[in-house]
């Protein structure tokens, strides 16, 4: 089952010969709503650069790349000193172009990045990545943060749900868990808290190989969210409880809410 052979290239993969853990950031200009987002410089600095440097931040990372089909990232990423791959239009997904760029690099840990949100906390990051490396059976982890006000009946917030050892039962666009009783809770046991899904992943290098040759799911399709691909084929997917879920950047309102942060932070 491919949820065992992820397992057992884990196993395999966590040794010293391929010690290492490689940060890609997928970034395509053909953004529906916001299109040449990663080349957006209002701020004075490439959107893509913001995220690139903070990723430069993990202090476990030992290289960083973006990965794009572009060759205007590719040269936007020169101009600021970075490293860049070019990786096929063929490309369905962001993990899909990672799969790519990391094929036949050395690193046995692949961090799944956005780049779309440069403002990632990169201690959530850096928790995930201890987590996965204090766990070498696990093919994937990934990050979840407590829900905000009104965000659990949000279908654009992606909810998720946990086991006792901080594995994924399950994501959902739906409200999860569901709260049946709650003119009972202040009288029994706390509810569970609402955590919502963010969107930064780590996989052992061959394991991402493997999901991404693995088809789409059922489930996959029906929420039309990619990590289900994974739990239907019965693969284990770690959950670290992170601070704060960073703001994405998907219109052109969330670029001048990050410009004044950014000019904020600046005059601060």
């Amino acid at each position: 089952m491919p949820g065992d052979a992820a397992h057992g290239v884990g196993e395999r993969e966590g040794g010293a010969s391929d010690a290492g853990v490689l940060v890609v950031i997928p970034a395509r200009l053909a953004a529906t709503r916001l299109p040449r987002k990663p080349l957006l410089r209002r701020t004075g600095k490439y959107l893509i650069e913001h995220v690139w440097e903070r990723a430069c931040g993990i202090a476990a990372a030992t290289a960083v790349i973006v990965a794009t089909d572009s060759a205007e990232i590719m040269d936007a990423v020169a101009s600021f000193g970075g490293e860049a791959v070019l990786t096929s239009v063929d490309c369905v997904s962001g993990t899909d172009r990672v799969a790519e760029a990391a094929r036949g690099r050395p690193e046995g840990l692949v961090v799944n990045l956005q780049g779309d949100e440069p403002e990632f906390d990169v201690e959530d990051v850096e928790s995930l990545v201890a987590a996965m490396l204090a766990t070498p059976s696990v093919p994937m982890g990934t990050i979840a943060a407590p829900a905000g006000s009104g965000e659990l009946e949000r279908p654009s917030v992606v909810k998720v749900v946990r086991d006792r050892a901080g594995r994924a039962l399950y994501f959902s666009r739906a409200a999860i868990p569901h709260v049946r009783d709650r003119a009972q809770d202040t009288d029994t046991e706390s509810p569970a808290v609402a955590l919502r899904h963010v969107g930064i992943y780590a996989f052992r290098r061959a394991a991402l190989a493997e999901f991404a040759r693995l088809p789409p799911t059922e489930l996959e399709r029906t929420e039309k969210l990619e990590q289900l691909r994974a739990l239907e084929n019965g693969w284990a997917i770690q959950v670290v409880l992170g601070r704060r879920a960073p703001p994405g950047i998907d219109t052109l309102e969330d670029y001048e809410a990050f410009l004044q942060r950014v000019t904020h932070a600046a005059e601060g």
